[in-house]
């Protein structure tokens, strides 16, 4: 069974903070290119974490498609704009997406639970 959200954004932190705390600084470098790369420019920081999303899918890393479809709720996404997106990845990726899929629809459920009870 895997975590619920709420358990892998504290995870999450827990290791991110661990990670960045390290003294080793290219992973610092690396991080800030990464959060970069999301923020507003020519396309809007919503539309580039549901790209983020798609990529994660089809690249099969669930830790991803979480992270990105937590940041895509916070900047806005509704539930078809999730599935156009899933939709993407599967064409994209092929069967081999469906389990992932599976996790996203699973996860997506919870956080838009999580959101409407706050």
């Amino acid at each position: 069974m895997s975590k619920s959200v709420k358990e892998f954004k504290a995870y999450r932190t827990e290791m991110n903070d661990k990670i960045l705390n390290s003294g080793f600084r290219d992973f610092n470098k690396f991080f800030a290119l990464d959060n970069k790369a999301y923020v507003d420019g020519a396309l809007n920081a919503k539309v580039k974490e549901l790209m983020g999303l798609v990529a994660s899918m089809v690249l099969r890393c669930n830790d991803c498609i979480l992270y990105h479809i937590d940041r895509a709720a916070d900047e806005g996404a509704n539930r078809k704009e999730f599935y156009e997106s899933f939709n993407i990845a599967l064409v994209v990726g092929g069967s081999i997406v469906i389990p992932h899929l599976r996790f996203a629809m699973d996860k997506l459920d919870e956080i838009l639970t999580d959101e409407k009870a706050e």
